[in-house]
């Protein structure tokens, strides 16, 4: 699996944050592209504070890592997670969520954060 065991109080802990659908989407998602904040604003339609909310708690277990880019931060999965293969698992059968990101840039909000 991991170079860490799972323990089952591990397994609990990161069960419990994607047993959120909101947090199960944005993990899913982060599977597939690295997102900024304010995209996350607009995918889930959400107000900034709520979502930065979100992904404090994914980052919190170093599930998720953030990348600085003058004002703006982007999130990703952290590739460096003991239990990423565990996370990778429990989403493989979830739905792609890429869809969600054409209809971004369909908008044109996609890039809006490169500025």
């Amino acid at each position: 699996m991991a170079s860490q065991e799972l323990k089952l109080e591990t397994a609990a802990t990161i069960l419990k944050l994607l047993g959120d659908k909101t947090r199960l989407a944005m993990v899913k998602i982060m599977s597939e592209n690295e997102c900024c904040v304010c995209e996350f604003v607009d995918l889930f339609q959400m107000s900034q504070p709520a979502v930065s909310q979100h992904l404090r708690k994914l980052r919190d277990i170093g599930l998720v890592k953030e990348r600085r880019n003058g004002q703006w931060i982007y999130y990703s999965l952290n590739a460096a997670y003991p239990f990423r293969s565990f996370v990778l698992q429990v989403i493989q059968g979830l739905p792609s969520q890429q869809y969600r990101i054409e209809e971004l840039e369909a908008q044109g909000k996609r890039i809006s954060c490169d500025s």
